[in-house]
């Protein structure tokens, strides 16, 4: 008996499409925020602002930190749409991908735990 060898499956265009958006990743791109307050945090005059899209979540803590002038033991507790915490090295380009609103990352604030 002979092995047959099945011809290599073919890949649909999609596919293909979306592992050269991924392997370009996301140069030169800005990715718009909203940050949101929570609770007692304090309230930005202005709270949009456009960061590089591949930049890691821990750069956009550390950005709002200092628009809020807290200190580095100060708490703060981020969340995208209020649903979930980010990690620090979570890309901000792929967190707009899966979960912007409104063609806005929606980044909520608090300087206490508020889910989770």
């Amino acid at each position: 008996m002979s092995a047959v060898e099945a011809p290599p499956p073919t890949i649909p265009a999609a596919t293909l499409a979306a592992l050269d958006k991924y392997k370009a990743g996301h140069k030169d791109t800005k990715v718009v925020v909203l940050f949101k307050s929570i609770g007692s945090a304090p309230i930005m005059k202005n709270n949009v602002f456009k960061i590089s899209a591949n930049n890691k979540f821990h750069t956009v803590n550390s950005f709002l930190r200092k628009q809020l002038g807290f200190k580095a033991g100060d708490p703060l507790f981020t969340y995208i749409n209020g649903a979930f915490a980010p990690t620090p090295d979570d890309i901000v380009g792929n967190l707009y991908d899966c979960f912007q609103t409104g063609e806005r990352l929606i980044v909520n604030y608090s300087n206490t735990q508020a889910w989770g």
